[in-house]
């Protein structure tokens, strides 16, 4: 089942945090497990924001040795970061396992944020100088309340509303997904990859992690590996049409672009609006009138169908 949103504001900034919102929230029937954003606010030049979490929800029942640990993973995060020669210029504790960090960093990225995920019990959940990806147990209301989005202002977001069928209910199965080493890269995806395992172990062997065993996670992965080696995200998702294997719609975000990619069997539902200063879409049309109440003239995209748009 599961639910995707997504949307663009071509050349401007605007309130994404209550518009995704509004549009995962009438998504709510299609995935009542989770509920994940991946916003894109201005980013400032030579930061990085960085979000992780140094548990998972349901841990913080099991008593005052976890509020201890999560304590000690947070220390070794930031002495990690200090050695990495990272200059933390704050550090918002969101929830109790949930953190936001804004930093500076001259040095290589990919393995700093490899030697924090070292660290056990911690997932960076996206870097970058634009994205911030939030995710949590709960509808769109409940996550976005938690997490402090609806005042958020950006370009672009995308987002996912997760009912859980062949993996956990937990933090680190809900979509989006990020993959390093590609800053700003996001991905959230509606259907079933059956070649999964075996394009997984093809980008093990290339060097690249997996926090899930999600097959969503696979398309953040397969994404961030094309476009560190110079692939356009356009030629991205047309070569992936071709290599996956399944029926899938999904989106992928980047600093500046939005995309998405059906397969050739266009199963998975993909409704798509487009104005001049606006690009929204979403598994189902309620999602967008949810943000646009007026009279608007909406399309499904065909089999194979591939578009991109810039912010």
């Amino acid at each position: 089942m599961c639910g995707i949103a997504g949307l663009i504001h071509k050349g401007k900034s605007a309130n994404v945090g209550s518009e995704m919102t509004a549009m995962l929230q009438a998504l709510k029937h299609r995935g009542p497990d989770s509920t994940g954003y991946a916003v894109y606010g201005e980013p400032t030049e030579g930061d990085y924001v960085m979000r992780l979490k140094v548990a998972e929800a349901e841990d913080m029942g099991k008593g005052r040795g976890i509020h201890k640990l999560i304590e000690t993973r947070i220390a070794d995060v930031e002495e990690i970061m200090e050695d990495a020669g990272a200059k933390v210029k704050s550090r918002d504790a969101v929830t109790e396992y949930a953190l936001r960090y804004v930093l500076s960093h001259a040095g290589n990225t990919g393995d700093m944020a490899k030697s924090i995920e070292e660290v056990e019990g911690v997932e960076i959940l996206s870097m970058g100088n634009g994205l911030e990806l939030i995710k949590d147990l709960g509808d769109a209301t409940v996550v976005s309340e938690m997490y402090g989005l609806k005042d958020f202002k950006g370009t672009h977001g995308i987002g996912h509303t997760r009912m859980a069928t062949e993996s956990d209910v937990d933090i680190k199965s809900a979509h989006p997904y990020w993959a390093f080493p590609y800053n700003d890269v996001s991905v959230v995806h509606n259907g079933q990859i059956t070649n999964y395992w075996i394009m997984r172990r093809e980008m093990e062997r290339k060097g690249h992690r997996f926090m899930s065993n999600c097959d969503s996670e696979l398309l953040a992965v397969y994404t961030a590996h094309n476009l560190s080696n110079g692939i356009s995200l356009e030629d991205s998702l047309r070569q992936s049409i071709d290599e996956i294997d399944g029926v899938f719609t999904y989106l992928v975000a980047t600093k500046d672009q939005l995309g998405m990619a059906k397969d050739t069997m266009a199963a998975k539902p993909l409704v798509l609006y487009e104005s001049d200063d606006l690009i929204a879409m979403a598994s189902e049309e309620v999602a967008i009138r949810a943000i646009l109440p007026e009279e608007i003239d909406t399309t499904d995209p065909y089999d194979e169908e591939v578009r991109v748009w810039q912010a």
